[in-house]
């Protein structure tokens, strides 16, 4: 069985994911800044604890962002499972981070090319993005614009943490195939049902964005095609009352 340590643990896939590795049998870490059941207490912002929460590791995954600049916390963490002897890294990524130029994804490229520059055997994995993403950039928009003319391939956090589960357990891969969600919906489509779940206000004015940013999602770098690796669809994630 395989000593984890895994950051993100507390958002996002990280939860399902220590979940389902914990039930298959594996020591798992859960690195937080904040003690509580279950965690070992680091910060990749200031490297602070990681010593002592690599002890041992085997395997590495690394789910954290800060949602800024990751690079300066992956290289810490890096730099701490090279000297705990750490023989596998697995890297959650974002499906077209290369082809679209948006900080945050050109953030992204950045970490990868970072881990694979590391010497640690490493497996990359680009997912597209979650169910809730939609939701947090009419949020972004202060709840009243929405973006048109843009599809989007939302897969669920639980799918994802079953692709990173079977990654974790596996041989270094280097960059393996992307995932997606079951179904490709338009943007038009989406604030529908976020209005019938009542999570979007019934009058939204929708809007596009002029630069390469946009055009690059209206090209659909962003989408992982179909049929998709994840089985949650969007309905069902509402349904579920979920926020991630």
């Amino acid at each position: 069985m395989a000593t984890v340590l895994v950051t993100g643990a507390t958002s996002g896939p990280g939860g399902p994911l220590v979940e389902r590795l914990r039930a298959a049998g594996h020591d798992v870490r859960a690195l937080s800044r904040t003690p509580g059941e279950g965690r070992v207490v680091g910060d990749l912002s200031t490297g602070t604890g990681l010593d002592a929460a690599l002890a041992g590791a085997t395997v590495v995954v690394h789910l954290a962002t800060n949602r800024k600049k990751d690079l300066p916390d992956t290289e810490r963490l890096l730099v701490a499972s090279r000297e705990a002897g750490v023989g596998h890294v697995i890297f959650l990524s974002i499906v077209g981070v290369d082809d679209i130029p948006y900080f945050y994804y050109r953030d992204k490229v950045a970490n990868e090319h970072a881990i694979a520059a590391s010497g640690i055997p490493y497996t990359i994995l680009r997912a597209t993005q979650f169910h809730s993403f939609p939701g947090e950039i009419l949020g972004m928009l202060g709840g009243r614009l929405f973006l048109r003319g843009l599809k989007v391939q939302p897969i669920g956090v639980v799918d994802v943490a079953t692709r990173l589960a079977e990654l974790a357990t596996g041989t270094p891969a280097g960059r393996v195939a992307d995932i997606g969600g079951p179904e490709i919906l338009e943007t038009r489509d989406i604030l529908s049902r976020l209005q019938r779940a009542g999570r979007a206000q019934q009058r939204v004015l929708s809007m596009g964005l002029p630069g390469k940013t946009f055009a690059a999602f209206k090209a659909g770098h962003h989408l992982a095609g179909l049929p998709g690796y994840g089985t949650q669809t969007f309905d069902e994630w509402l349904a579920s009352g979920a926020s991630k």
